[in-house]
């Protein structure tokens, strides 16, 4: 028999912290917890496993899985002294999700579950409160008709607030409990006139119908894309998590809360986190009250005349403190904790490793190296490679001017620019347009989850540091601020109003998530400096990676950029890049309509000293660094104008008929000009074309090394060869006209002459093209297209079906296909260093960024990557992380 369930409290548990994968985060640690004696409300977990069953089984539960929740429950009933459906003593439980990887409010939740028209009862006279059971009971009927039963919560929302409105009441604390218990019976009869069935008065029935919403939940649309944009495995399932309730909502002295050991948002090593007085810890989290500060410093720093939970509840904060540095140093991680305070007891519903920004985690984890608690590898392993992007973020330039329109709380670092709109579906569309959005809500919910990837910034209204919106906004690197209570949502009329201004859908606002301030229009923005922990941080990771990490730059900016960033090197100049400058597109053009070769060569003449400049300032930038050029690969017809109106705007200028240009376009035109004319086909048909890159190359060499003292480290790369002797060709023409440049200039060159391996047959022979080729590149984006035989370009119109289907997991533009793609690269490398034995390695496709990719070319031996400026950071502690990985096993 299948253990389906693990059982935690009264000081024992079952699991461990290590069961992560069978148990899900939240129940690994509550059971970690209760094995560490905390004080943990007793329960059990049902396994990830039970999910998988689930979905595999079409929907059903396994025959002996109730057996055991069963005998877990009366296992709970012993250690609180309470009984499920009990008429006295009711035992009231949680039912919440718990993958293993945290999806913060993806999944669904039930909290007062066993309440009906007896319990409530029982429970009023147990606590000796009616008022706060029939609140209990209300919350537990909106909760399970809108988890369970699929009916939307803000028709609840509506009768509640048409109750207050009549009996004049501003808050749900103003009711009493003969009024709670009258919007009780009006919740009943909605979802008897909605759904043509009663609420369940059973427990078990309801027991059974929330286990059930919440493993359907692991497939909802918004834990479907959040899975996605977070790569967690579709086939890992969820845990589900059985617990007592306890209760903040229970008078003045109960409370509940959510903390994190450390600031989440800039890494500062103190206690940080906000609590609610008599509410539910959904309360905190959703961001319907704006809560109060844990700490007295946070109660001041925030402004806030609320009293802090440390002077308000002095000896429980003491506990919980306590409680905090205990588990900070087991875990050796900051932790992210939720607690309850029922009546003066401490409970602790959760602790987990807390999300944070990246610049917080960087301090974080520079600081436990530095107090002892981590080594430096375990400190580089603690950040992730994407996340780096959101130092790179831009902002307020602190000279100019601030036209401040409100303010809130600053819960997720950097400045976003852009137009107003109010719903998630508006941000996915502006984003499909081009338009850069700030996505407005009075607070977000999980189903924003798509909007707000899809948004610059996100600004909320009300909630606080742990919101949703906050929690969210950090994982994702997006600047957020939220709890802007100076201002006022308007979504009828699609307004947003603030300290005297009116803004409308479509308005320009800044908002800066370091400061909380919302800016009328748009603000100049700074790049941020990379230093102090970054630093370290870097050094680290650079001390422990074993592959060079190269750029792929075309301009001098790129260069400088990517330079400053780290990089070791360019893997890939795209010297047509190059040839769309300026003037420059009408001498290439000249060259392409040239009628023979004398026309072309006349044409190259106006180009050679153009390129030649390039070069001489790339490799100077790059001074002791290898650079390698790429020789023209895109087929001709990108150069030349496609509509009518561009046919006779070039010919204008190049002082021919336009309907002569227009035949010559045609001459060249090809139906698949991808896998058509282009890469070495070129070379070979036109030589003359590599012979003046090859020339602009070496005489940019020379010059280069005049000026830096430094010989240039020069490779030069052929694109698309298929065969050995296109190789050799092409070849032959590069080092005839390096012997020519090394005669005219007295100077010796070296260099490397290699091919880019991007087609499936290179791959298949590159043991015989090794025979000439000095270096590998693996253009990994035609590789991809050419495997699979789908174009980048149109892919996207099917990828996110295959992706929603199953088929695939992974964009294999994204992230590579180790199955097919990689299997030809590890075929190439492996024949190619067969031939000869110091053949350089390397990728320089889009793949180059990409951490997953990073690892694969780990394994695989390559030499380097070489990704855009930007991810430089990101490939150095994502291949510092692969080796690390690597020599662990």
């Amino acid at each position: 028999m299948s253990k389906w369930v693990y059982r935690f409290g009264g000081g024992e548990a079952e699991g461990r912290a290590t069961d992560v994968e069978r148990l899900g985060g939240k129940g690994a640690n509550l059971a970690e917890m209760a094995s560490l004696g905390l004080p943990v409300p007793p329960g059990l977990t049902i396994v990830a496993d039970a999910c998988v069953f689930y979905f595999e089984n079409g929907r059903t539960i396994p025959d002996d899985l109730k057996a055991q929740v069963l005998e877990g429950i009366t296992a709970i009933e012993g250690l609180t002294g309470r009984v499920f459906g009990g008429r006295t003593k009711p035992l009231l439980l949680s039912v919440r999700s718990g993958a293993r990887a945290s999806m913060p409010g993806m999944m669904d939740t039930v909290l007062n579950l066993g309440l009906n028209d007896e319990t409530v009862q029982s429970l009023g006279h147990d606590a000796g409160d009616a008022r706060f059971a029939w609140d209990s009971y209300r919350r537990f009927i909106q909760m399970y008709a809108d988890v369970v039963m699929g009916l939307d919560h803000e028709i609840f929302e509506e009768i509640l607030e048409d109750e207050k409105a009549r009996l004049g009441h501003d808050y749900d604390t103003d009711l009493s409990a003969v009024e709670w218990q009258h919007v009780v019976s009006l919740y009943k009869r909605m979802i008897e006139d909605e759904l043509d069935t009663s609420f369940p008065q059973d427990p078990h029935v309801q027991l059974w119908g929330a286990i059930r919403a919440v493993f359907s939940s692991w497939m909802n649309p918004r834990a479907m894309t959040y899975r996605m944009l977070h790569r967690i495995p579709e086939e890992w399932g969820t845990a589900v998590n059985v617990q007592t309730m306890v209760f903040g909502n229970l008078g003045s002295s109960s409370a509940t809360g959510v903390a994190f050991t450390r600031n989440p948002s800039t890494g500062e090593k103190a206690l940080y986190g906000e609590f609610l007085v008599n509410a539910q810890g959904e309360d905190v989290v959703a961001g319907i009250r704006t809560p109060q500060s844990i700490t007295e410093e946070g109660r001041i720093a925030s402004g806030s005349e609320k009293p802090s939970m440390e002077k308000l509840m002095p000896e429980t904060f003491a506990e919980f403190k306590a409680i905090c540095d205990r588990l900070e140093a087991h875990y050796r991680e900051m932790q992210d904790l939720e607690f309850t305070v029922e009546r003066g007891k401490l409970w602790m519903l959760q602790t987990r490793s807390g999300k944070r920004t990246t610049r917080a985690a960087m301090k974080i984890a520079v600081d436990m190296v530095e107090e002892g608690v981590i080594t430096e590898e375990e400190a580089v392993c603690r950040i992730e490679p994407p996340s780096l992007d959101q130092l790179l973020h831009p902002t307020i330039d602190p000279r100019v001017e601030r036209h401040v329109v409100g303010s809130g709380l600053p819960a997720s670092p950097g400045a976003a620019t852009g137009e107003i709109v109010f719903t998630a579906e508006e941000a996915v569309e502006a984003e499909h347009e081009g338009r850069k959005v700030i996505l407005v809500r009075i607070e977000t919910s999980p189903e924003d989850i798509h909007g707000m990837h899809a948004a610059e910034g996100i600004l909320t209204t009300r909630g606080g540091m742990t919101s949703h919106a906050a929690v969210v906004a950090r994982g994702m690197g997006i600047p957020c601020v939220v709890g802007a209570g100076s201002m006022r949502v308007d979504l009828r009329n699609e307004l947003l109003i603030g300290a005297g201004v009116t803004l409308k859908r479509g308005d320009t606002v800044t908002i800066d998530g370091s400061s909380g301030q919302v800016l009328k229009g748009a603000v100049p923005m700074i790049q941020p400096a990379l230093s102090g922990d970054f630093g370290k941080l870097m050094a680290w990771a650079d001390k422990t990676r074993r592959m060079t990490v190269r750029t792929n730059a075309d301009t001098p900016q790129d260069a400088r950029a990517a330079r400053s960033f780290g990089a070791e090197g360019i893997g890939l100049c795209r010297t047509e890049h190059m040839f769309f400058e300026g003037d420059r597109i009408h001498v290439m053009r000249e060259m392409i309509l040239a009628e023979d070769e004398t026309g072309r060569r006349e044409a190259l003449g106006k180009l050679l000293p153009m390129q030649r400049s390039d070069f001489i300032e790339l490799f100077s930038i790059m001074h002791g660094l290898p650079v390698t050029i790429r020789l023209l690969d895109p087929p001709l017809h990108e150069f030349l104008p496609k509509t009518e109106a561009e046919i006779a705007e070039v010919a204008k200028a190049m002082a021919m008929p336009p309907a002569f240009l227009a035949r010559r376009i045609d001459a060249i035109h090809e139906f698949n000009p991808m896998l058509g004319h282009r890469g070495c086909r070129l070379a070979i048909s036109y030589p003359e074309i590599a012979e003046m890159q090859a020339r602009a190359i070496f005489e940019a060499a020379v010059e280069a090394g005049k000026l830096t003292g430094e010989p240039v480290e020069l490779e030069i790369m052929v694109p698309l060869v298929s065969l050995r002797k296109e190789l050799d060709y092409v070849k032959g023409v590069i080092d005839r006209v390096a012997e020519d440049v090394a005669t005219e200039t007295g100077v010796p060159i070296a260099y490397l002459a290699g091919t880019m391996i991007e087609l499936p047959r290179a791959a298949i022979r590159a043991h015989v093209i090794a025979e000439t080729a000095e270096f590998f590149s693996f253009g990994t984006n035609d590789l991809t297209q050419t495997t699979f035989g789908m174009s980048r370009d149109d892919a996207a119109a099917f990828i996110p079906t295959y992706q929603r289907k199953g088929i695939i997991e992974h964009d294999p533009f994204i992230s590579l296909d180790f199955d097919g793609v990689g299997e030809l690269i590890q075929m190439a490398a492996e024949r190619g260093r067969r031939t000869r034995n110091d053949l350089k390695l390397g990728i320089c496709g889009e793949h180059g960024g990409d951490p997953a990719s990073i690892r694969f070319c780990e394994n695989a031996d390559l030499d380097y990557v070489s990704c855009s400026p930007f991810r430089v950071p990101i490939a150095r502690l994502a291949a510092a992380q692969a080796a690390i990985e690597r020599r662990k096993g």
